[in-house]
């Protein structure tokens, strides 16, 4: 309940601040996200810190990569012909 509480006041906090647009609520969706899972970790002590760092870096490089080699399509809309 804490964990989704805390999701919803960092929305409320972006509808406030006035971020309406899809593309921005997505991004800061994302880093909110990224976020608690980088805490979560940090609780469980899976790894130290300077190691999770290290490897949050290569995955970063590699989603870098993947989206040089396959870009996001943005979808057309098609625009609907009145009568």
């Amino acid at each position: 309940m804490k964990n989704s509480k805390f999701v919803f006041d960092k929305i409320t906090k972006l509808f406030e601040q006035g971020l309406v647009s899809s593309r921005d609520l997505a991004n800061e969706l994302i880093t909110i996200l990224k976020s608690k899972r980088d805490e979560i970790v940090f609780k469980l002590r899976l790894t130290s810190k300077d190691e999770f760092e290290v490897l949050s870096k290569r995955v970063e490089i590699i989603e870098k990569k993947l989206e040089k080699l396959y870009p996001q399509k943005k979808k057309k809309i098609k625009r609907v012909k009145r009568s």
